[in-house]
């Protein structure tokens, strides 16, 4: 078979910041593929090129305690955080019901209690 001009797909250059976008959109899709199988839980070896190799594996019994310890502690953090706000609103709606009548000029010098609201 003789080869011509015609049956080859003419391609058309690619300029270097085309070609940087391409090798970062690759890198990050790797970089994410392997972010996900290093944080997940399962027993896995990852073996780049033959360069290095990297072990993952399950956590262990002290591990575990620790995990269990922070996670209780970021769940007493975000009661106490629940539990001000309870408060906040509890003390706006005190300070809400105790308003002082509010005060008007009669004169330059005298202030009388403004009248009481109409009751809808």
């Amino acid at each position: 078979m003789s080869e011509t001009k015609e049956d080859f797909i003419e391609i058309d250059t690619m300029s270097v910041d085309q070609l940087a976008g391409a090798v970062v959109l690759i890198l990050g899709a790797v970089g994410s593929l392997l972010l996900v199988i290093w944080q997940s839980k399962c027993h896995c070896k990852v073996n780049l090129c033959y360069l290095f190799q990297c072990e993952r594996r399950p956590p262990n019994e002290d591990e575990m305690k620790s995990l269990k310890e922070q996670a209780k502690k970021m769940k007493d953090k975000k009661d106490k955080k629940e539990d001000i706000s309870k408060k906040e609103d509890i003390i706006l709606d005190e300070v809400e019901s105790q308003k002082t009548p509010r005060l008007i000029p009669k004169t330059s010098k005298e202030l009388e209690p403004a009248p009481a609201p109409l009751p809808n």
